[in-house]
């Protein structure tokens, strides 16, 4: 049976913007995956060193795939966006995040879901609460309760329309 999943994305080298889209694409394309939804585009002041700013989304899949089936999935997009690991919270050709699966909890050595930044992030709860808004974490907690301790500062919505997915 297939399980909900929210994927957060964030690109701020090459071209974000065409990196995003294909990322989309690569999202669409996985085994055992149906992309449901796709949020619009935000601009966010980035986390960590000194950087250009980010665009972000998130999108809703549903997929057979096990949780560490759909990480190494993720991150064979990420390496197709020829992506490097080079400083904690660094720039990045491209970023994906496993934020929910379903309503488990899981603490593995590499993977932590729900994201263990989810509820500080506004560059994602913003997004994933336009294609998500019933979202509860396993702990109960809801998105719309997370977003009203969150503002929108340094965070910019590009597109007022969710393309097609």
């Amino acid at each position: 049976m297939p399980v909900t999943c929210a994927i957060g994305l964030g690109s701020n080298l090459g071209d974000p913007r065409a990196q995003l889209a294909r990322a989309f694409e690569g999202l669409s394309a996985l085994p055992g995956t149906r992309l449901v939804a796709r949020s619009s585009l935000y601009q966010s002041v980035a986390v960590g060193p000194t950087q250009p700013d980010y665009l972000n989304a998130c999108a809703l899949l549903h997929t057979s795939l096990e949780p560490l089936a759909l990480l190494d999935q993720l991150q064979a997009i990420e390496q197709a966006h020829k992506r490097e690991r080079l400083t904690h919270w660094g720039p990045r050709t491209l970023d994906l995040d496993l934020l929910l699966y379903g309503n488990q909890r899981i603490d593995l050595p590499r993977l932590t879901v729900p994201h263990a930044y989810l509820c500080e992030r506004n560059f994602v709860l913003y997004p994933l609460h336009e294609i998500y808004p019933q979202a509860c974490l396993p702990d109960g907690r809801t998105l719309a309760s997370l977003l009203e301790q969150c503002t929108m500062k340094g965070l910019s919505r590009l597109e007022t329309d969710a393309p097609d997915s």
